[in-house]
């Protein structure tokens, strides 16, 4: 059976090219910076995104601790949404390995966090609160539907930041999803912030890595934290050269992914059963490649329904897709470089047949 993933887009395979990039590519030792595929990747990104340097990490969560391990120490504290995939998905690696403090502020549906929120969060100088000493920002915004956020609204957090002495880390996972869909250069979404992290393995289609990124005096400590939580690579141009590939050849074909996200919402929202919508907001359009949604099984016929049994029914139908979230009846489905305009239909055709009672 084809199988049509939309669970994420983590999913992708290298393609033939990339996979000959890989095996073409000069090693050395990373550790001893002597890697020239590493060093030539970051040096790429850094120049993308505005930033004096750049560090090759693992995984998007090893490179938000890492910057978290950076910017603060053992009782400070940091501001961050309450939806942040941070906050949610990182395995409480910030409190956990950095001995930070999270100070979650409610996402607004559109990712964003009040900045006059954010004001008001910061703590005054004294001798019962934790130091704050980081805002941490997401865009594209996962549990908020992929929504993006503005240079202007980054440029205001940036502002209040540097007023108050405190630093902004951007954790960027899907951030050229935001630039594509904005039609701007990404380093206009990082301009403001002290740090970003970028993620190779999602929309750009490489098998694994990411990216942290800022200045030199930055990176230079942050390289050190890289090696605290295990993070030192050796001969690793071998992925890096997938990265260099998915920047080359990646970033303008997010477009694609963006509108089949679109065509999936349109189709989603017209079956009886399904609204589209994250956090059960359905007033935001979908506007990258994340397509939350909403079952209602009552609606059908069928009260037993719910996101649960619905992937459970896709799967026996060729489509994967996962419940996402604390609603027991929201549901993900996320387009990327492996799923065609074509699989966006057949998708549509599983999720029509699988609303019925069996």
């Amino acid at each position: 059976m084809h199988l049509i993933d939309l669970r994420s887009d983590t999913v992708t395979k290298p393609t033939q090219e990339m996979r000959q990039a890989m095996v073409q590519a000069k090693v050395g030792d990373d550790v001893y910076d002597e890697d020239p595929t590493v060093n030539h990747l970051q040096e790429m990104a850094a120049q993308m995104l505005g930033k004096e340097a750049c560090l090759f990490v693992a995984s998007g969560t090893m490179g938000n601790i890492v910057a978290i391990l950076t910017h603060g120490g053992r009782g400070d504290e940091m501001i961050l949404g309450s939806l942040s995939h941070t906050f949610l998905y990182e395995g409480g690696a910030a409190a956990g390995l950095a001995g930070i403090h999270s100070h979650t502020l409610s996402n607004r549906p559109d990712g964003t966090i009040p900045v006059e929120a954010v004001e008001e969060a910061i703590r005054a100088d004294n001798v019962h609160f934790p130091r704050t000493r980081l805002i941490c920002l997401e865009n594209t915004h996962n549990r908020c539907g992929g929504t993006i956020l503005t240079p202007e609204y980054c440029d205001a957090v940036g502002q209040l930041a540097r007023s108050r002495g405190i630093a902004v880390h951007l954790d960027g996972a899907r951030l050229f999803n935001a630039a594509i869909a904005l039609g701007i250069e990404p380093l206009k979404l990082t301009r403001s912030v002290d740090s970003v992290m970028v993620c190779l393995s999602k929309g750009l289609g490489a098998p694994v890595g990411s990216l942290l990124c800022g200045s030199r005096k930055f990176i230079l400590k942050a390289k050190r934290m890289r090696k605290i939580v295990g993070g030192g690579m050796r001969q690793v141009g071998i992925i890096a050269a997938a990265g260099v590939y998915s920047l080359e050849h990646n970033i303008d074909r997010l477009a694609e992914d963006h509108k089949n996200a679109s065509r999936l919402a349109e189709g989603i929202d017209a079956l009886h059963g399904l609204t589209c919508g994250a956090e059960g907001d359905t007033t935001q359009p979908v506007k990258t490649n994340l397509v939350y949604f909403k079952v209602d099984g009552a609606a059908v016929g069928d009260p037993s329904l719910d996101a649960r049994v619905l992937s459970t029914r896709l799967r026996t139908r060729g489509v994967l897709a996962n419940p996402l979230g604390s609603d027991p009846n929201q549901m993900r489905m996320v387009t990327h470089l492996d799923v065609t305009a074509q699989d966006i239909e057949e998708a549509l055709l599983a999720l029509k047949s699988s609303l019925k009672k069996t």
